[in-house]
């Protein structure tokens, strides 16, 4: 439980402690990179800020330290936002990933799907910024051409399923929206954030025949992801255009703006303006900070703070208090 004392206070930002993954695609970067301190091998995903019960993040400081963002928001739904508050769910969940393999070919649903054939879930539509990638390094998206659902289970017993898939080179600073029923997958020396829809639904394809960490071949679900997939010819993904905003400290870009979420990065740089950049969300939703670069400090209007770096994490609540930033960095902002 939280205290009332707890739920009196203002709305002030605070660091989350991620959960990790360690499937079997993962690589070492997220710690080495992103100085997680996770004893896991492979780390695959770190879940930056989630409510998810798969994986949920927990407060890494101030009045809420130790308490997991689920809990929080349960106690305080005006933390959402007026936008949000009504269905007291955090819509949208934010990971690093490491893919030192190629992901599985995966599909995920939509919300109409996932409502009807998962328990009344939600979809999951996501977006993807590429934080580094090596030479040559390529995405699955999509199908090269239109292909029935016959023709495409046929490929996926005869091992032929690659040659309809569209695949794309991917290169650092790549924004790529995946909308929900999209063919996809990631490929080998691929580092990115995703930001999604509160949702763990993925329905494997075809994963190359590989194991689990019981020997046995990993689980596939190809007729839900035949059903829910669009087997329509994709358009190869254009990058969008960006235009950085400038202000006194601070330049910022926006990366996508869909019906889940919206998406800017985020400049920071006061080394020599020598003015600290005033920060704080409005009523309607509350804002992910996700630090994919430098670090700083953030001093709250009582004079409290904390300093960030490369990989940490902010939970920025609705309306919140006035916060200062100083220092030079990038961060994703999610607002929902």
């Amino acid at each position: 439980m939280i205290s009332k004392n707890i739920r009196s206070n203002n709305n002030q930002p605070f660091l989350l402690r991620p959960a990790g993954k360690d499937y079997l695609w993962g690589g070492r970067r997220l710690n080495d990179d992103f100085s997680k301190g996770m004893d896991l091998y492979p780390l695959a995903e770190t879940w930056e800020c989630s409510t998810h019960p798969d994986g949920l993040s927990v407060a890494a400081n101030g009045m809420f330290e130790g308490i997991s963002l689920d809990k929080i928001l349960k106690q305080r739904p005006d933390f959402l936002g007026k936008r949000w508050s009504a269905g007291g769910m955090l819509p949208v969940l934010v990971k690093l990933i490491d893919a030192d393999k190629d992901l599985s070919i995966q599909v995920h649903p939509d919300d109409a799907y996932a409502r009807r054939n998962e328990n009344g879930q939600s979809g999951k539509t996501e977006l993807w910024y590429v934080l580094d990638a090596c030479k040559d390094a390529q995405l699955v998206y999509g199908l090269h051409h239109d292909v029935s659902k016959e023709r495409l289970r046929e490929s996926i017993g005869d091992g032929t399923i690659e040659k309809y898939l569209q695949k794309v080179s991917v290169q650092k600073d790549d924004v790529f929206y995946v909308e929900a029923g999209t063919i996809h997958a990631v490929g080998a020396g691929v580092l990115l954030a995703e930001i999604q829809q509160n949702s763990n639904l993925t329905y494997r394809l075809y994963d190359y025949g590989r194991m689990d960490s019981d020997g046995k071949e990993r689980q596939l679900q190809i007729e839900k992801a035949l059903d829910a997939a669009n087997l329509s010819g994709s358009v190869q993904p254009k990058q969008p255009l960006r235009v950085l905003k400038y202000r006194r400290g601070c330049a910022r870009e926006l990366l996508c703006r869909c019906r889940y979420f919206e998406v800017h990065r985020m400049l920071l740089n006061t080394e020599r303006c020598r003015e600290m950049v005033e920060y704080r969300s409005d009523a309607l939703s509350f804002r992910v900070l996700l630090c994919i670069g430098g670090c700083g400090v953030a001093v709250i209007n009582d004079g409290r703070m904390f300093r960030f770096f490369k990989g940490d994490c902010m939970f920025v609540p609705a309306d919140s208090v006035q916060m200062r930033l100083h220092g030079k960095g990038a961060f994703l902002e999610v607002r929902g």
